[in-house]
């Protein structure tokens, strides 16, 4: 049945209705699907003072004053990482107050603090925050046309078990360790698939699988540069630029020397900096689509089908909006290094995955 404390005012004037057409507490009641308690106590309320309205002071105390509210949040603040058992203890300790940690989430909510997955983070030195700034600065103003010569690359790998992070389930409050509500995980991991993939506005090349699971200076040239970057080369012209990050396999002499014999040319690209690459959110795109088959793939060769599938179908204007981001995470990479200290070292610079303006 529901409670006073949530009738609205219009519910109220009903139940005063009945009452004065002679209708018993009961009846009313019952007919209004309302505690019997609820009803009588509206009843005195209005033959004492003619008002349906909540007087101050009605309803259960408040268990904390606004001082210890105002110490939770400056707590919470100092300590990001602290959980709600831990500041309710360090609440008791410094007041003698007891609240629980729903209590606690309440006043931290009401202060505007929530909980949430921190943003993922790279450690970078001074040198290496120079290099992402410099770069955010010296391409932040690229026209889509300049972008448009671009070839963004990057390797992922994907596994049977999927990615822990894009799941979520649906369940009841307590059933938490039913059969039912537990996702299974081999502790030595188990099978799946390398791929390499390269966007461009307008196009995109297939997705390749590797044929092993680690990749090597030697695998990347003859799986990926020669079959496919080199097919892109030809068909742009001399103004083609490929981006691939600063992983040791892409920077192998051999690599180097056959990107030289075919004249394709590199765009630099700053370390550490997933964040900036646009593929990443296909990436991204791509696990999520994979998550949705049912029933999901049991064998790695059904993986394989399903990724080169699912790559496929990707709208190109899905690839085309990651890429004109550019400008906004060349923004946000600069605002970040400033709020973190451009000359500092030792620093953990945001790494988002994902920018919250593309819509993917």
């Amino acid at each position: 049945m529901a409670s006073k404390y949530h009738l609205e005012e219009s519910v109220k004037w009903r139940i005063i209705g009945r009452l004065e057409a002679g209708q018993s507490i009961m009846e009313t009641a019952t007919c209004l699907n309302i505690s019997r308690q609820t009803v009588s106590k509206l009843w005195k309320q209005f033959q004492n003072d003619g008002s349906v309205v909540r007087r101050p002071g009605q309803g259960r105390k408040r268990m904390t004053t606004a001082s210890e509210d105002r110490y939770l949040a400056l707590t919470a603040r100092r300590n990001r990482k602290a959980t709600a058992r831990q500041l309710s203890s360090e609440l008791a300790a410094a007041t003698g107050t007891v609240a629980s940690r729903q209590t606690i989430y309440r006043r931290l909510n009401e202060k505007g603090l929530y909980a949430r997955k921190p943003r993922v983070c790279v450690l970078l030195s001074s040198q290496k925050k120079r290099d992402r700034f410099n770069w955010c600065k010296e391409h932040q103003n690229w026209t889509e046309h300049q972008w448009s010569h671009v070839l963004f690359t990057d390797e992922s790998r994907f596994s049977l078990t999927g990615d822990s992070k894009r799941v979520y389930i649906w369940r009841e409050s307590g059933t938490r360790n039913d059969p039912s509500n537990i996702v299974e995980r081999d502790r030595f991991g188990s099978g799946g698939v390398m791929v390499w993939g390269g966007i461009m506005i307008d196009g995109r090349t297939p997705l390749h699988v590797f044929s092993s699971g680690s990749v090597t200076g030697q695998i990347y040239r003859d799986e990926v540069l020669d079959p496919y970057v080199r097919l892109f080369r030809g068909a742009y012209g001399p103004d083609f630029l490929f981006m691939d990050d600063n992983a040791r396999p892409h920077r192998a002499n051999l690599v180097d020397e056959f990107l030289e014999s075919e004249d394709i040319k590199r765009i630099p690209w700053p370390p550490n900096s997933p964040d900036l690459n646009p593929i990443e959110n296909l990436w991204d795109y791509l696990g999520r689509a994979i998550a949705r088959i049912h029933p999901p793939p049991r064998d790695v060769n059904a993986l394989k089908t399903a990724l080169l599938e699912e790559w496929r179908l990707i709208p190109q204007t899905v690839v085309n909006n990651v890429i004109s981001s550019l400008k906004t995470r060349c923004d946000i990479a600069k605002v970040d290094n400033y709020n973190q200290g451009l000359a500092s070292s030792g620093y953990h610079l945001t790494a988002k995955r994902k920018v919250d303006a593309v819509e993917i």
